[in-house]
């Protein structure tokens, strides 16, 4: 039986975060750094310098809210 999915607005959102998490650890770690340090050290204290400039990485995490991170983070560890 097709029956038709709703999906929530949040959903959508955390999915790019989590896609966006993941791309810039893929990048993080192509120049040789330990991502998971490096995420973290860039979330605890909101200095950018954390996250190289290797294909956009920087950008693409800095456009995210530090806060909307944590929560998508969170949320999928305690669902």
């Amino acid at each position: 039986m097709n029956e038709t999915k709703i999906y929530q607005a949040s959903e959508f959102t955390d999915a790019y975060v989590i896609d966006t998490i993941k791309e810039v650890s893929k990048s993080l770690e192509e120049k040789g750094y330990d991502s998971v340090n490096q995420i973290v050290g860039y979330l605890m204290s909101d200095d950018p310098g954390y996250i190289s400039n290797h294909k956009d990485a920087r950008k693409k995490l800095t456009k995210i809210d530090r806060t909307r991170i944590l929560e998508v983070i969170i949320r999928k560890i305690t669902n």
